[in-house]
């Protein structure tokens, strides 16, 4: 219900992104893949969905109880959720302050100050964030919209279940990059309430498979560390409110190692000219993994999400050290 609200929400604000398909990484594959491009989004990512639905609710709020606008949104983010509040915040007429940790993406804290912003700098660990993000609700007497626990957050990036179920009834799954848990978690509530059968895997770099330790344990399992990773966007934990989701909802979660994202990445650059960044290269990845080999054959027509496209192009260093071809 509650990502239903959020459609009606967000219709006639955003666009509905294409499913694109690509017979080369099908043969690759030895699937059908469905790839949401979610980097074609307002923003660059799915972000926006979230930020959106968190914004317009709090601003619906405000009206029902015959109060002013929030005084101010705050939130802490590797980039993309910044980049889709301050938007979001921007089309409203609220100040945003963003917590982003000084190793982000510089296209990213480029594009927060494009929206109006202020970026707050911080350390690279979810500790940093919270604290840094804390000090500056007190500072400001803002609202925290929080990056993937926030439930008006998590119902906004669940429309992209409804509308992938709308594009492709005939899908068996959906692969979905994991880094807090807030798409992932919107996505499991709206296709198992809607079509149970169909399969919904997780997927996370190695370096920092906090959600597979996780579901492997039957606990909240944070990464104890900040992570290594290309896959910059899914550098932190999932946390109390999506872990439940994920727990009960949530089919498998696949690890990835750096080798197999970078190759993902760049295979599709190469063969469907879609300019991901590298966490949304994590799913396509999952799904090319031996891993994967092991999922039944019936589970035939696969959706992966492409998260987002906010690439820095200036730290491409990582293209020529792959060793040998995409194949």
């Amino acid at each position: 219900a509650d990502v239903r609200a959020a459609e009606g929400r967000l219709r006639g604000r955003l666009h509905r992104t294409p499913l694109l398909t690509s017979g080369g990484l099908d043969r690759l594959a030895g699937r059908r893949l469905l790839f949401k491009c979610e980097l074609f989004q307002r923003t660059g990512s799915f972000k926006i969905r979230g930020a959106l639905n968190a914004v317009r609710s709090l601003v619906e709020e405000s009206e029902r109880a015959g109060g002013g606008l929030p005084r101010a949104v705050v939130t802490h983010s590797s980039g993309n959720h910044g980049q889709a509040l301050a938007c979001a915040a921007q089309a409203e007429g609220i100040p945003a302050y963003i917590v982003v940790p000084w190793t982000a993406p510089r296209c990213k804290q480029a594009a927060i100050r494009a929206y109006g912003a202020t970026l707050v700098p911080c350390e690279p660990s979810d500790k940093s964030r919270a604290e840094t993000a804390a000090r500056i609700i007190q500072e400001t007497g803002g609202v925290m919209v929080h990056p993937n626990q926030e439930l008006a957050v998590i119902a906004g990036q669940g429309t992209i279940a409804l509308e992938v179920l709308e594009q492709a009834p005939e899908v068996n799954a959906v692969v979905v990059p994991v880094g807090g848990g807030g798409m992932t978690a919107g996505i499991a509530v709206a296709i198992k309430a809607l079509r149970p059968d169909v399969k919904v895997f997780a997927a996370e770099p190695r370096n920092a498979d906090d959600c597979y330790q996780s579901k492997v344990r039957g606990e909240l399992t944070p990464n104890l560390h900040p992570p290594d990773t290309i896959a910059d966007a899914v550098k932190t934990s999932i946390g109390p409110n999506t872990w439940p989701i994920i727990r009960d909802l949530v089919d498998d979660v696949l690890t990835v190692s750096e080798e197999e994202i970078k190759r993902a990445t760049r295979l599709v650059w190469e063969r469907m000219k879609l300019l991901i960044e590298p966490t949304a290269g994590v799913g396509v990845a999952a799904v090319l993994s031996e891993q994967f080999q092991a999922v039944p054959r019936d589970v035939e027509n696969v959706c992966i999400v492409l998260c987002g496209g906010n690439v820095d192009l200036s730290s491409l260093t990582w293209l020529t050290d792959l060793s040998g071809k995409a194949e």
